[in-house]
């Protein structure tokens, strides 16, 4: 195998919605305050009994009849996240155990806000290895269950969902869809963001982080766009990592994406972490704001001070 190819996508939230006027309520904040800083309107909240693996499975299940597939033609599912509960089975099992798979191979990954473009990746260099035929990659996260929500700076900016993308392999000769990973990260400034504590508990360092993504990241994210051979005009799309509007605007611009529809799911869904990626890139596909072939920059990062991207073909 050469390669592999996105085929198909969906996106899952929780039908409740929070507004920044009921945050208000709550906190000592507002929707002005909120707006300006972060660019937020509203957030879903997954309640009690809502997991963070049955919001992975819905998301799951939307790309495979998206894909025309069943559960029986995977043969590898990776879940992003950063919120499970529990260590054992992890959410990938649960969600294979959920869509009534056979025996796949089953692995979670914890990069936080970077997991899904990590776990793309990894799933694009398993399947080149020939050691799978056809994955999915989800990345899922229940932000409500470990943010602080009587702390106004971190409350207002998280929301729960999932996004789901099935992968498969592209014979030789075929151009793959999937293009090399950059990735990395800042281990001394690990601290800027974390999920610490029993309970555990979501905090960052907010300047920190901004000036960080907003310095250090678009050389990065253009050096993605040149290893897939694509110039920053030529993209179609650029699919950042949602935490905040007041870091993707920037970001994006300072890429050079001038022609590319700049995804703001943020506005509607908060931060929801390993989620964010696929959520907005779903939505896009959705709503056919971009179409089938076109190239795509997809960039995480957050938590570990990690990064990961990659130029993918629309399915």
């Amino acid at each position: 195998m050469t390669g592999s190819r996105v085929v198909a996508l969906g996106h899952y939230q929780p039908s409740k919605v929070l507004t920044n006027d009921d945050l208000a309520a709550m906190v000592d904040t507002s929707d002005e305050w909120i707006r300006s800083r972060a660019g937020i309107r509203t957030r879903h909240v997954a309640g009690p009994d809502e997991p963070v693996d049955e919001l992975a499975a819905h998301a799951a299940a939307k790309a495979l009849a998206a894909a025309g597939l069943t559960a029986a033609d995977i043969d590898l599912v990776l879940v992003a996240t950063s919120t499970a509960v529990d260590r054992s089975p992890n959410m990938a099992a649960r969600v294979a155990a959920r869509l009534g798979m056979g025996s796949p191979a089953v692995m979670d990954l914890n990069v936080v806000c970077a997991g899904f473009t990590h776990a793309l990746a990894t799933a694009d260099h398993t399947l080149r290895a020939g050691a799978a035929s056809r994955a999915l990659v989800i990345g899922a996260d229940k932000m409500a269950d470990i943010v602080d929500w009587t702390d106004r700076s971190t409350c207002v900016l998280v929301g729960d969902g999932a996004g789901a993308a099935v992968v498969e392999s592209v014979p030789e000769g075929r151009e793959p869809g999937i293009g090399p990973v950059l990735w990395g990260s800042v281990p001394e400034m690990g601290h800027a963001v974390r999920i610490e504590g029993t309970p555990p508990r979501f905090a960052q360092e907010g300047q920190a982080v901004y000036r960080w993504a907003t310095t250090q990241l678009p050389p990065i994210a253009r050096k993605v766009c040149e290893r897939a051979g694509v110039a920053p005009e030529d993209l179609a799309a650029v699919v950042l990592h949602q935490a905040n509007l007041r870091i993707i605007e920037p970001l994006a611009q300072k890429i050079g994406a001038v022609n590319a529809v700049v995804a703001r799911d943020v506005v509607d869904s908060g931060n929801t972490s390993a989620g964010s990626i696929p959520m907005a890139l779903s939505k896009l596909v959705e709503r056919g704001d971009i179409g089938s072939g076109d190239p795509v920059l997809l960039f995480g990062f957050g938590g570990n001070l990690s990064y990961a991207g990659q130029v993918i073909r629309c399915p």
